[in-house]
């Protein structure tokens, strides 16, 4: 049954994306009076699970979800029909506009996908307002990951300020690290000494060579709050709401002081957990799995004391949303300097990664939060300079406004050709590297 949600959310998600870019395209040309021959949700190859004439377009399903399209008459596009560019351009086709209606319709696509991701944040904040974590009500500090001591960060450290600045919401300290230019973060040590750390300016990259996506994590308490089936910690009986007191005589009284106990043990040896539970201690061994792993997850009730909530009326979502989507969109794009590394290669995601950021739960706000994510995504990937996306026509289409010569309809031709073939090769790639990561996981 997870599984069926998390598809459901994803074919609503991607069908609702896919229709309304392509509507993007489509509401231009009929305004400048461009005869549009198809209206599809995803490929019809071959044939069509649905399909509808009205008036001069077919509208319509196809069987392969990897997109959609509108036919317009007279432009050379994924459907790869040359036939009619062989006769005299009709008034009514692509070819036969003004150079700047073509750009309009080109870029009808990405313009709807940016103002509908910039509409969904606006509403999500209206509707259910955000959750956010003031640096004070840290009480516990952070967990600092082993690579970042060497930069002066000790476990227990309260986050203070972040390049000068008391941050909004600390938790997001991690994710701008990796993705904005964060030079430097002021830290109350557990002694009471208060410190500003400079970091190097590829801490980013360090953080993806090093795998360490999560160098400041909260510090909770070692609660039992999940314990997976067939695991280790299944066949003792471990339960939530287990308090681990210590391992191997070591008092872990946070969770991450666990972790580093139970990592340390490379050689899988058994250890000795003291629980607390109902009040009463009890003594169990325990003998990691072939992953160095017992099969728990901590509980992250610390979360909910220590969250605030900020709710917003429609006027002041308006400029919040805005600035979300922005930053959004600067971050997708500062992501991309990693995926040109030899690491990022590996890890770049198809469907199949995108399926995964779906939760086995149904959840509105998270649902519409990744369509506006995915609409922005989507909206930047088109953009891209590629022959056979929109970006590829828009080049094009402004080479030709400013040198005044229009390419040819045979270098548009194989152009496509060659983009469309580019694009299948990605996307196999991607797909590939889903199949792979989902088999290695699994055996």
């Amino acid at each position: 049954m997870d599984i069926v949600i998390k598809i459901s959310q994803f074919l609503l998600s991607l069908s609702l994306l896919i229709v309304l870019h392509e509507l993007g395209h489509f509401i231009p040309a009929k305004l400048f009076k461009t005869k549009v021959e198809k209206f599809y949700l995803f490929f019809d190859y071959k044939f069509s699970l649905f399909k509808k004439k009205i008036g001069e377009t077919v509208y319509g399903i196809g069987w392969i979800p990897l997109g959609g399209y509108v036919k317009i008459a007279g432009m050379i596009d994924e459907s790869m029909d040359t036939e009619q560019l062989k006769e005299e351009p009709k008034p009514w086709e692509f070819r036969s506009k003004p150079a700047w209606q073509r750009l309009i319709i080109m870029l009808g696509g990405v313009t709807v996908n940016f103002l509908l991701g910039i509409f969904i944040y606006i509403m999500i904040l209206n509707v259910w307002g955000e959750d956010y974590v003031n640096p004070n009500s840290v009480k516990n500090g952070f967990a600092v990951a082993k690579q970042f001591e060497q930069y002066g960060f000790k476990n227990g450290d309260k986050i203070l300020k972040v390049n000068g600045k008391e941050p909004y919401d600390v938790l997001s300290v991690n994710k701008n690290l990796f993705l904005r230019d964060v030079s430097s973060i002021e830290i109350k040590h557990l002694d009471g000494t208060v410190k500003t750390i400079n970091l190097p300016d590829d801490i980013g990259l360090r953080m993806w060579t090093d795998g360490v996506m999560e160098p400041f994590s909260l510090r909770i308490t070692a609660v039992i709050d999940s314990v997976f089936p067939n695991t280790p910690a299944s066949k003792v009986n471990l339960r939530k709401n287990d308090r681990i007191v210590s391992v191997n005589g070591k008092e872990v009284p946070y969770w991450d002081q666990f972790t580093a106990v139970v990592q340390e043990n490379k050689d899988r040896k058994e250890m000795t957990f003291v629980i607390l539970r109902n009040g009463n201690k009890d003594t169990i061994n325990i003998a990691p799995n072939e992953k160095n792993k017992i099969g728990v997850l901590p509980s992250m009730s610390l979360l909910d004391t220590i969250k605030h909530h900020k709710d917003y009326s429609f006027r002041e979502s308006i400029s919040v949303g805005t600035s979300k989507a922005y930053w959004t969109l600067r971050d997708y794009i500062a992501q991309f300097k990693y995926v040109f590394t030899k690491k990022g290669a590996s890890s770049v995601g198809g469907f199949g990664a995108i399926l995964s950021i779906f939760p086995t739960k149904w959840d509105w706000q998270r649902f519409w939060s990744l369509t506006a994510f995915l609409s922005i995504m989507l909206a930047f990937m088109n953009l891209l300079p590629i022959p056979a996306l929109d970006g590829g026509h828009v080049v094009f289409t402004l080479y030709e406004m400013i040198s005044g010569r229009k390419p040819s309809d045979k270098f548009l031709e194989r152009a496509q050709i060659v983009g469309f073939i580019f694009l299948i090769t990605l996307l196999l790639y991607a797909n590939g590297n889903d199949l792979y990561k989902w088999l290695t996981d699994k055996f």
